[in-house]
């Protein structure tokens, strides 16, 4: 059966006048689903009841269960969904000044096999569809009851590798006769599929681009990502300058620091040499421990100093602020220790 918000409003359009109804059902249905996040079509009461009965009988809802929920100390909270085929995904609720934002994941487990992720080790089953990517966001809201402010691509999975389901999920997010989360409070991050970066950029939907770099040589960053062998740090920073020359928007750099990796004042000034002249910000990650894993956390003041080199010499550099380090908060931690497959 069809999962009814895998569609965007003009596809659900199409999708009525195959089953005999007028174009405008749709809007109905869809503000039902997104804005008033029913779990029935039984509560679509402004709906005929032989229109209920026509999409209980071609539609599911795909209503998420929880098989468990974390809180931290500092109120992130992580879920880990059951997406009702046997596999589970995880979903992070964050608490920001500005809003709550969700960082979504796009994939049943992950295929780019970064060695700092604990995703890596999370065999990859399948991509998400449109419809389970907005459903994580729905169903923490109707668990919190809350409103979504934010979302970000940074779950389990690499978005652009899953990309049609991911541009179709952002379509349906951002409508504004539903959930209306606007484009530039939706970040996509990305390992750097480059051909993906070029397709991106003709989209021009004015989303926040973020770029998993993590290294300044490339024998660096092939050791700590494998994507890197098939496009080199000078390819994909080409394909970064077209996508902010397309779109005007700035691209925020992930770089994940290290002890004794990448942390190191040559890796700065190599750093601000790479992005000299680039509209961009850098977000340094305090790298999280995973299990088994090679790489731990720089010193907090290895930290410190790397920034403010950065900001130093003209490259804007934040610090995130380290969430849920109690609650398996690491992209793949918790599915890893709850789900043996």
């Amino acid at each position: 059966m069809k999962n009814i918000k895998d569609y965007n409003l003009e596809e659900l359009k199409k999708e009525l006048i195959d089953l005999g109804e007028k174009p405008f059902r749709a809007e109905q249905i869809f503000k039902w689903i997104h804005i008033d996040n029913v779990t029935s079509f039984d509560d679509m009461s402004n709906i005929s009841l032989e229109l209920r009965e026509k999409l209980k009988k071609n539609f599911t809802l795909c209503i998420y269960k929880i098989i468990k929920k974390q809180e931290s100390v500092d109120g992130t909270k992580k879920y880990l969904f059951d997406v009702l085929d046997g596999n589970a995904i995880e979903t992070v609720l964050m608490d920001y000044k500005h809003g709550k934002s969700l960082c979504v994941s796009s994939q049943i487990g992950c295929k780019m096999g970064c060695k700092f992720c604990a995703s890596t080790g999370v065999e990859f089953n399948r991509n998400l569809t449109s419809g389970e990517i907005v459903e994580q966001i729905l169903a923490v809201q109707r668990d919190e009851n809350i409103k979504i402010s934010n979302v970000v691509f940074m779950g389990i999975g690499e978005p652009l590798d899953n990309y049609e389901n991911v541009v179709n999920a952002i379509k349906i997010i951002n409508n504004p006769k539903g959930l209306n989360i606007g484009a530039r409070h939706i970040s996509i991050s990305t390992s750097g599929l480059v051909p993906k970066i070029y397709k991106l950029a003709e989209e021009n939907l004015q989303c926040t681009l973020s770029i998993s770099l993590h290294a300044t040589t490339n024998e660096k960053r092939s050791m700590m990502m494998p994507v890197n062998n098939a496009y080199d740090i000078e390819t994909l920073l080409n394909a970064c300058k077209y996508y902010i020359e397309k779109t005007n928007r700035r691209i925020s750099f992930e770089y994940a620091l290290a002890k004794e990796k990448n942390d190191n004042l040559e890796d700065a000034k190599r750093l601000v040499k790479l992005l000299k002249g680039m509209i961009c910000h850098v977000n340094l990650i305090p790298i999280n421990k995973i299990e088994n894993g090679e790489f731990t956390k720089s010193s907090n003041e290895n930290i410190i100093k790397f920034r403010d080199y950065l900001n130093e010499h003209g490259i804007v550099a934040t610090i995130r602020r380290e969430l849920g380090p109690d609650i398996d908060a690491a992209c793949g931690q918790l599915r890893k220790k709850e789900v043996k497959k």
